[in-house]
């Protein structure tokens, strides 16, 4: 241990607890601690909340769509043919999956209520479909081998307008030439809180939709598909669509559903900015801490040049002080924000309303590369913070500083 590592220890043990500035050196520690633990769970909730928001989105139309290209923006659109688009997708090495899925226009009528919807048909031959985590009540559909489901899943949204619950039936009425009626089961409810789905779509089997439009089975509506790394969507949405016939077209979810991708947009700018004020307010904090301790200590700086320690010497006892003092507020900092995550995450104690927030409960993401870097900006900023005024101590003169009071 060097001098001035002994003298800053010194000085920290046999410091008065009811000086002034022993005060000015637990708001000091405890600004870190709030700030770094106020970065930690605000970055925590919003990736939480992007990812839960994202999650849902890709759920009705994964990273990408693929369809047939048509002037008409109806909802329904032509059919276009299964195995070429298969074989043109598993070439690809960025695509992770791929559903196929048809789309209908119906309306539903109850014995009280009719309400105007959008069948949309899946299957899981190419696997699960991500719909099952939005499943509130009931059970997910199955898909038997023999025939087509007569099941559907309808959101919490349109249940609760037609006072429909899992094992009700309804009558679906598709206007087409000649006009069709079929009877569907309601299976389960889901619930995204997201009122351009809830609001609008009934999920079914895909060969109902098949049949209602009169297509053989190697003809989908539209193809959905899930990449690798959503962060590279542009890149392979530009190799894929170079591939693609000339009559096909792709949608990518960011501009088929821009509003809210923007807005998730506009939220991580505001965070950026509250975070920055946080910095600058701990960053304030330490450097008036460190000023504070230099004044209550000139005379001790004095008395330590004139027995000819240097300025460097003297600055290094007090940025050890300021280290000691950045590592207890992190490390405060550390227990509260991920505690707070942890209780958050695992119990849930704070709820959201889910018609102004999507979710019912605040979200938590745990993300190791985001805490390590909040730590390390803290550690950083703090250190320069405490180097800043310990410049200071080269105008202090020996004799100046033992008089002073």
């Amino acid at each position: 241990m060097n001098v001035s590592q002994y003298i800053s220890n010194k000085i920290d043990g046999g410091a008065d607890s009811g000086s002034f500035t022993s005060s000015v050196t637990k708001i000091a520690i405890i600004s870190i601690a709030m700030g770094l633990a106020v970065m930690v769970v605000s970055f925590a909730i919003l990736e939480g909340f992007r990812n839960e928001i994202q999650s849902k989105i890709f759920s009705f139309g994964s990273h990408l769509q693929i369809s047939k290209y048509d002037t008409n923006n109806s909802l329904e659109v032509e059919p276009i043919g299964e195995p070429q688009l298969i074989q043109e997708l598993k070439r690809n090495p960025q695509v992770k999956s791929f559903q196929p899925f048809a789309r209908k226009t119906a309306i539903i009528k109850t014995k009280d209520e009719v309400l105007g919807v959008v069948l949309k048909g899946i299957d899981e031959k190419n696997g699960q479909s991500s719909m099952r985590k939005n499943l509130v009540e009931g059970k997910f559909l199955s898909f038997p081998d023999s025939s087509a489901s007569n099941d559907v899943l309808v959101s919490r949204k349109v249940a609760d307008k037609l006072r429909l619950k899992p094992g009700d039936n309804a009558q679906f009425y598709f206007i087409q030439n000649p006009p069709r009626v079929r009877r569907f089961t309601v299976r389960g409810i889901y619930q995204t809180g997201l009122d351009e789905f809830d609001e609008v779509y009934v999920i079914g089997d895909i060969r109902q939709v098949r049949d209602l439009a009169g297509w053989p089975d190697s003809l989908v509506g539209g193809m959905e598909v899930t990449l690798k790394d959503f962060r590279r969507l542009d890149i392979v949405a530009d190799n894929l669509y170079e591939n693609l016939r000339y009559d096909l077209k792709l949608d990518k979810i960011t501009e088929q559903y821009a509003q809210l991708f923007d807005w998730l947009q506009l939220l991580n700018r505001n965070v950026v900015i509250f975070l920055l004020l946080i910095i600058f307010v701990a960053t304030f904090n330490m450097v008036a801490t460190i000023f504070i301790m230099i004044l209550e200590r000139t005379n001790m700086i004095g008395v330590l040049k004139a027995i000819g320690a240097t300025d460097n010497q003297i600055r290094s006892m007090f940025f050890f002080r300021g280290l000691s003092l950045t590592m207890r507020g992190m490390l405060y900092g550390n227990i509260v924000g991920l505690g707070f995550c942890a209780i958050q995450y695992f119990f849930h104690p704070i709820p959201l309303d889910p018609e102004n927030y999507y979710m019912d409960r605040v979200p938590i993401h745990w993300d190791l590369f985001i805490i390590l870097v909040l730590n390390a900006a803290t550690f950083l900023t703090s250190l320069l913070a405490v180097l800043i005024p310990t410049y200071l101590i080269a105008r202090i003169k020996p004799v100046t500083a033992i008089k002073f009071d």
